[in-house]
Order: C-alpha cells, then sequence, then structure tokens
C-alpha cells in the first residue's frame, strides 16, 4: 500500500479500440513498447495466441514471490502460462491484509482495477483491494488500499518487480484492455497450495481458524484452476468466505 502514489493518474477503462492510444499518451508506455513490444510479440507467437483476442489472467504466490501470466484467445476455453516473472521484494508475513498499515500483501481474488502509467513507482497496475470479503473481515473504516503490481522493487504491501518485468506485463494488459477484456483478473496465494503444501500451512496456522479458512477458499479456486485451466466462478458470503466453483 502506498499513500505516495498521489498524485495519481487513474485511466478508466474507456472504449475497446482506444485504450491503448490514451495510454501511449505518456512517455513511460511509449518506451515500454519500444523495449519490450518484441518480446511480447514473441511470447504471443510461442503460444499460438493473438494480440487482438488475447484474455489474460495474473496469479501471485507470496511465499515462492512469483507471479504468473496466463493468457488464451478470446473465445478459448482454456489458459496458457506465458511467463513467469519474480516479486522482486516483499512485506508481511503470510495471510490476508485487513487494516491499513499491517505491511500485508492481500490474499484473495482480484482483478486490475485502474492503470497508472506515471506511477512515483515507474508503471502500477491497481488491484481491486478491499474486495467484499476484505470489507466484511477486514478493519471497518481502516482497511487502507493503493495496492499494486508495480516498478522499483520496493513494497510495503504492493507486489513489486523490476521496471524491465513491469514494462513488459504492463504492454500486455494495455494490449487485453485495448482488446475488450474489461478485467483482468488476479489471484494472489499465500504458496503454491499443494495438498502438502496446504496441509503444512493448515498445521503450522490451524490456531488461526480465519487464516485457515480463507486459504480453504483459496485453494478450491487454485485446484480448479490447475485442473481446468479455467477461470473458477468466484462469491462472495456474507461471511466474508467465498463460494468457488
Amino acid at each position: 500500500m502506498f499513500s505516495k502514489f498521489l498524485p495519481f493518474v487513474v485511466i478508466i477503462f474507456v472504449t475497446a479500440g482506444s485504450f491503448k492510444e490514451e495510454q501511449l499518451k505518456y512517455p513511460r508506455v511509449r518506451q515500454a513498447y519500444e523495449d519490450k513490444g518484441q518480446s511480447m510479440a514473441q511470447l504471443l507467437e510461442d503460444n499460438r495466441l493473438s494480440k487482438s483476442k488475447i484474455e489474460l489472467y495474473i496469479r501471485a504466490f507470496k511465499l515462492e514471490k512469483e507471479l504468473e501470466l496466463w493468457g488464451r484467445n478470446r473465445g478459448d476455453a482454456q489458459f496458457k502460462l506465458i511467463k513467469t516473472y519474480a516479486v522482486c521484494n516483499t512485506s508481511g508475513a503470510l495471510g490476508p491484509k485487513r487494516k491499513q498499515g499491517d505491511l500485508q500483501i492481500p490474499e484473495g481474488f482480484y482483478h486490475i482495477d485502474r492503470f497508472n502509467p506515471s506511477s512515483r513507482y515507474y508503471l502500477s497496475l491497481g488491484i481491486n483491494y478491499p474486495n467484499k470479503s476484505d470489507k466484511v473481515l477486514g478493519l471497518k473504516n481502516h482497511l487502507g488500499g493503493d495496492i499494486f503490481i508495480h516498478g522499483y522493487c520496493v513494497t510495503i504491501g504492493c507486489l513489486p518487480m523490476t521496471n524491465e518485468q513491469i514494462k513488459e506485463l504492463y504492454i500486455f494488459c494495455v494490449e487485453a484492455t485495448n482488446g475488450g477484456q474489461s478485467k483482468v483478473p488476479v489471484s494472489i496465494f499465500p504458496s503454491r497450495l499443494t495438498e502438502g503444501e496446504f496441509t503444512r500451512l493448515s498445521e503450522k496456522y490451524g490456531a488461526n481458524s480465519a487464516k485457515v479458512a480463507l486459504w480453504t477458499d483459496l485453494k478450491k479456486g487454485y485446484d480448479i484452476f490447475n485442473k481446468t485451466k479455467q477461470l473458477p466462478s468466484v462469491g462472495f458470503l456474507s461471511s466474508g468466505r467465498h463460494e468457488v466453483n
């Protein structure tokens, strides 16, 4: 979470086809295309993905400090892994973000809700924390905000990357939005929730029923995607728990 992101440039999702034009008005976005446009094109070609049809999904794993970019062509059922990026810094501990200033990186089901091409942290992609679950389970009126995937490799609650990495990820997201994807889903997990890892976490944090309950919900989504390469359906219950199918 960075209050220092202000002053803040918010680019709202606009009519498909014009979003990229608006983004290219900013020098860092133009530089990102100059530096990373070719590598993006090669990754798309290698995975038989079309720039005009691309739909993205992002998964992040806090313990492993990794962020995965998945993609598919509009109309396809399954996603393909495009690239895995390093999350180059971290803060807090395993577990969700529950209040402003706790240094926690959120955990849960989110999406990209804004682009900041003039960020103090180079380029940044906003995550819609707090989501409906966070608002139920977090500290009322003190939830914090301004959670981003961004550059400069510093954090007190965000997912930071190097500037070279954020250039590529950012323009991927520009292309998906420009092509008509209204939301890029982002799932943030405590770790890769294999059966063994989930058992380890459940035993280690067994006294913290709230954490284990969240991780139980997250594991459902993790397992569904790993098995089908399709996004799970996620609903938010009044208790703050999730209905995942």
